[in-house]
């Protein structure tokens, strides 16, 4: 005989169903709440977490000057500089061959449009100048018509401009304040906190800055791969302008998504100029390959094992970062998720072993010393 269910269990769980379910309507609401205030505060915090992102980069030199002896705001100044100049070498690394060879590319560019013009008037399609000629006129019209609307996305694109300049600026202000007065950091947070937060809060922000550390220089990593994989593809293709390319390759992995296809487009658009439509393809289909491994078995490997989330992991929280914020959201989704797992598993650490409670003063009030 089926056994008849006890109504005094059946009420007791569902009480215990409704206050987990209003529980969690309380964690979402708060959730909520706290990415409405990062949206209206992004334009402070974008600079922080670039400048905090600059600063595990250069940390390490900055560290190594500093137990050599050198004040703080020296080393943090000499490192700051030679940042600078690093970064300024690499745009000359990438500016400067392309200048160099910018005529050539132009007039490849212009033999492509020509060959492309004598391919259109041929079968099956079979356009005359005079279409040609039609269309241009058509679309300078059009071009006319909307001189409005081009001012306003010109204006757009020149506000977005000088809010990327201000953000870099304030980065870097940043990575310098970091750099000089990061250790008095979490010392000066502990006198800040009451009670046990002095110790948690302290611990949980160490971790996180390793953790961070971790992700750039596996980050890094992953781009230097990509960089040496299409460069020597582009190299074995003849390809001109390959060391600016793999350069360009190795800056765009730290932008995901939007900065390999930009420089996949770069590389594909160099090859078509400069070698031909088959030299291009082949590249393309290299570059094609080389991401999907960055993707699916490099970046998931190598941050796996130095953030501590598995592969898995890392590729879903791409995916969500990417649907809720396009590339920012990508582009801090690992991060983010490795930052949550320290904080788990810091939590979990406390729950798994609860501190240990206070000795009795008067049983062992001669073992104690005053400062």
């Amino acid at each position: 005989m089926p056994a008849t269910p006890n109504p005094t269990k059946t009420r007791a769980a569902l009480r215990l169903s409704a206050r987990i379910s209003l529980e969690l309507l309380l964690i979402l609401a708060m959730a909520a709440v706290v990415l409405w205030a990062m949206g209206r505060m992004w334009p402070v915090l974008w600079p922080l977490v670039l400048g905090l992102l600059l600063t595990t980069l250069t940390w390490p030199p900055a560290r190594f000057l500093r137990g050599r002896g050198w004040p703080p705001a020296l080393a943090a100044s000499v490192v700051t500089v030679l940042f600078l100049l690093a970064a300024t070498g690499i745009v000359a690394l990438i500016a400067v061959p392309v200048a160099a060879q910018s005529g050539e590319l132009t007039d490849g560019v212009t033999e492509g449009i020509h060959q492309v013009r004598q391919w259109a008037a041929g079968p099956p399609l079979n356009i005359g100048d005079a279409q040609i000629a039609k269309a241009s006129d058509t679309a300078a019209a059009r071009l006319q018509s909307g001189t409005g609307s081009i001012v306003t996305t010109v204006v757009t694109g020149m506000s977005t401009v000088v809010d990327g300049l201000i953000t870099t600026v304030l980065a870097l202000l940043l990575m310098f304040f970091f750099l000089k007065d990061g250790p008095r950091f979490l010392p000066w947070l502990a006198r800040q906190l009451p009670g046990r937060l002095a110790t948690d809060i302290p611990v949980v922000a160490a971790r996180g800055w390793d953790t961070l550390g971790a992700f750039v220089r596996s980050q890094a990593l992953v781009g230097l791969l990509d960089a040496i994989l299409i460069g020597l593809g582009l190299w074995a293709l003849g390809v001109p302008l390959v060391l600016p390319l793999a350069v360009l390759t190795f800056i765009s992995a730290f932008v995901p998504i939007v900065g390999a296809l930009f420089a996949g487009a770069v590389a594909v658009l160099i090859a078509l100029v400069s070698n031909g439509l088959t030299d291009a393809l082949i590249a393309l289909a290299l570059i094609v390959v080389v991401q999907q491994l960055e993707g699916n078995v490099f970046q998931p490997m190598i941050q796996s094992r130095g953030l501590g989330l598995h592969a898995a992991v890392i590729l879903l929280a791409v995916t969500l970062g990417s649907s809720l914020a396009g590339v920012v959201g990508s582009l801090l989704a690992v991060p983010v998720a490795a930052l949550i797992a320290v904080i788990w598993n810091y939590l979990r650490e406390q729950l798994g072993h609860p501190p240990e409670e206070p000795e009795d003063d008067d049983q062992h009030s001669d073992d104690t010393v005053t400062p």
